[in-house]
């Protein structure tokens, strides 16, 4: 029966469903598709799911540039999120990230809350107990009294508050993250949220419908009508009509996601459930198309029987409704009850709404009418995809050729040194992650500010260590994206082997200006392609992730922001080292590669950008081989236990480095630097230039201390002697800087609280 057309339906014209993110070839090719006239909900239905945000028609060309991703797509084993092996335990890790930017910028609370709810639903949706959350976000300058300033501090406010209530709530640590200011990002914050979760590896629960005539059923909150049409909100650019979009942002509960947890993973065990997926994005569109499109099946629904919180829903608002806490699953017929009795019994939703076919499409009926009847494969397989235009950005060359030799060196390196560390960027965060549990399920070893990288300590697994991080400098993006995303994956795994980890799979966050403008596109296929690079030699893929285009507002576009997420797996016996100093005596190095030469000098770097106002000049240079090295000796030496401390030099330099290792131990530091030992470089450039592949350490002296210079000989790296670590509350550098830690703390410590007048 062929769907009557409602009164409260728009006729389907160029008008509505360009409006809805369609152009006219993809229109042409949805009537050649169906033979006929698509009818108003089908075009919706259509919209969604060809939205870059679900169809990634402009980024998938790009993305098989990632081995493990091609592989996947290839050969249809995409899921919801990557598997990382915890060693042979018989667990593992899953885990992603995902953007909810669009949204935080209209709504932050409720924003930031659902970005947390909807990457945790990916999580446990595989069968996996969510045991982590990070964040990496991004905003406009904070401090001053500029109306576009607190526009800033508000979002910040609300998007920590959005993300601190959900993790809380919902019961799952918030363990680590990084924030970071910048001009760019006034009007469109970034809100990249990540999520962990351990499962055993011989029942990961897969989205891949299976077996005829098998009920589907829908758990979980009630529709409403929130959300609607959001992936095709996220797949435009942010204007001054944004904010009357916030119907487009969803409402998160994250005492139902609980619920929802709890409920899944109870159901999972009984063995009765033969797919699962989350109705994110596009909610049920998604779900029911991508579930019967993998199994090669088909899937009839009736929206009547859908739990619905609002009365007088249409199909096309059933279907298209992004409410959260929902979950679509097939379960082995003559065994729907039991599933059902599991969820009603954590006080949730559950409703047999349809069933498995063979006609290979999905068709949606309210009550006795056809609203839609398409091949589930067109809409979750045949987006079509287009390689754009892409053009160097003329800036570019502009900023690659600044000239620094004109620049002063500051009159007082200790003043420097403190305007660095009162930076919101490098400051530390503490008036944020406090807001944030992250001792709960009490899994959690290694707090925020206490080293380089998350740690926790799986109960499941006999207590296997795993470590947790989020990085990237979006200025070096700017600048050379191919270099600058490189730089991104190097610095997460430096961070994980900084605390004793070795760096196993990565996840990413890629958010880009408008990919249909050459230079927008241009700097996503330099970064992505750089990306894959460094993953390939730090063996450590790509096995999840997401793509962020439209970044950008009347006033401009987002530095280049590939956001990397990654994990790291201990080996057995390794204890995790932090980055404060900790005792008295202790020798500091630098591990570092022997052909530094001393040439990256100061491009890109904050001190460039927050004492001259430039973001100018090359990225540092980066040997990715040379870095995993560095990296190799760090891990070897903490897995003998040579070391007391080891921090990444990156933001800010070597001296901010030395400044947190002394401030993270509460202990002071005497820096006796040879000038010789950097080529002709400038102070500036050797205490405030961001080298990469560089790790502050420290060792005692004697046996230890000779057996760290033996593994960097082998290695073909070099052990830099820097000085030692002091009981006498003072910073010292070479006499360049000499402060009490007292200064450096209320610099690095008080800075955000001051400006939040917290």
């Amino acid at each position: 029966m062929r769907r009557i057309p409602l009164a409260n339906y728009p006729a389907v014209s160029p008008a509505v469903y360009r409006e809805m993110g369609l152009n006219d070839s993809e229109y042409a090719l949805i009537v050649e598709t169906l033979g006929r006239e698509p009818s108003y909900t089908e075009i919706g239905m259509y919209s969604v799911m060809w939205s870059e945000h679900c169809g990634y028609k402009y980024s998938r060309p790009v993305l098989k540039a990632f081995a493990e991703y091609r592989k996947a797509q290839e050969t249809g084993a995409l899921e919801n999120a990557g598997v990382v092996p915890l060693g042979d335990t018989g667990y593992g890790v899953v885990f992603k990230m995902e953007s909810h930017n669009h949204p935080s910028a209209v709504e932050p609370f409720q924003g930031a809350a659902t970005g947390v709810g909807g990457i945790l639903r990916d999580i446990f949706t595989m069968g996996a107990r969510p045991v982590a959350n990070l964040n990496s976000l991004r905003f406009g300058p904070i401090e001053g009294d500029d109306p576009v300033n607190i526009r800033n501090r508000y979002l910040f406010e609300h998007v920590v508050k959005g993300v601190g209530d959900y993790g809380n709530c919902v019961g799952v640590p918030t363990v680590g993250g990084e924030i970071y200011f910048h001009p760019c990002y006034n009007g469109n914050p970034l809100v990249n949220a990540m999520s962990a979760g351990i499962v055993k590896t011989d029942s990961i629960a897969s989205a891949k419908a299976q077996g005829i005539g098998n009920p589907v059923l829908y758990v979980g909150s009630a529709t409403g009508r929130d959300g609607i049409h959001g992936a095709t909100f996220a797949s435009v650019e942010l204007t001054e009509e944004s904010q009357e979009r916030r119907p487009n942002v969803q409402v998160g509960d994250p005492f139902t996601e609980k619920l929802l947890i709890e409920a899944t993973l109870e159901a999972l065990a009984t063995g009765k459930i033969v797919a699962i997926q989350d109705m994110g994005a596009a909610g049920l569109t998604c779900a029911t198309c991508e579930m019967a499109a993998k199994g090669g099946l088909g899937m009839e629904i009736d929206v009547q029987l859908v739990p619905r919180r609002e009365s007088g829903m249409t199909a096309y608002e059933t279907m298209l409704s992004e409410s959260q806490e929902r979950m679509l699953a097939v379960v082995e017929k003559g065994n729907e009850e039991e599933v059902i009795a599991v969820f009603r019994k954590w006080g949730l939703s559950a409703a047999y709404i349809g069933t498995l076919n063979d006609s290979g499409r999905v068709v949606v009926k309210d009550g006795g009418v056809v609203e839609a009847d398409v091949p589930a494969k067109s809409l979750a397989d045949d987006c079509p995809t287009y390689y754009l235009d892409a053009a160097e950005p003329e800036y570019i060359a502009k900023v690659q050729n600044a000239d620094f030799s004109v620049l002063s060196e500051p009159e007082d390196y200790g003043t420097v040194l403190l305007r660095l560390l009162s930076s919101p960027s490098i400051a530390s965060k503490r008036w944020v992650w406090e807001q944030y549990d992250q001792m709960v399920q009490t899994q959690t070893e290694m707090l925020p500010g206490r080293g380089d990288a998350a740690v926790l300590s799986i109960r499941e697994a006999d207590g296997r260590r795993i470590a947790l991080t989020t990085d990237c400098n979006p200025r070096f993006c700017y600048l050379d994206p191919y270099v600058g995303a490189q730089i991104a994956v190097a610095e997460a795994a430096r961070n994980l082997s900084c605390v004793g980890a070795t760096p196993k799979a990565t996840t990413d966050c890629l958010n880009f200006p408008s990919p249909e403008k050459p230079s927008g596109f241009w700097q996503f296929t330099q970064a992505v392609n750089g990306m894959a690079a460094a993953c390939d030699a730090l063996k450590a893929p790509v096995v999840s992730g997401n793509v962020s285009f439209y970044n950008e507002t009347p006033d401009g576009a987002i530095y280049p922001t590939p956001t990397v997420g990654m994990v790291g797996v201990f080996d057995d016996g390794v204890i995790p080292v932090g980055q404060g100093f900790q005792n008295d005596g202790d020798l500091i190095y630098l591990i570092r590669p022997t052909d530094w030469e001393g040439e990256h000098g100061i491009g890109g770097s904050d001190y460039l950008s927050l004492i001259h106002g430039r973001d100018e000049g090359k990225p540092p240079r980066l040997d990715l081989a040379a870095e995993a090295k560095v990296q190799l000796v760090t891990r070897q030496a903490i897995a003998k236990n040579l070391l007391h401390s080891a921090h990444d030099c990156s933001d800010g330099g070597a001296a901010v480095a030395l400044a947190e290792s002394c401030l993270a131990g509460n202990k002071g530091a005497e820096i006796r630097l040879a000038i010789a030992d950097y080529g002709d470089q400038k102070w500036s450039a050797i205490l405030f230039g961001e080298a990469t592949a560089r790790i502050l350490v420290t060792v005692k002296e004697g046996v230890n201390q000779n057996a760290l210079l033996d593994l960097a000989e082998s290695a073909g790296i070099e052990a830099l002697f820097l000085g030692q670590v002091k009981s006498n509350d003072r910073f010292d550098a070479a006499g360049l800087i000499d402060l009490p830690l007292s200064a450096l703390r209320n610099a690095f410590e008080g800075a955000i609280p001051r400006i939040m007048g917290k």
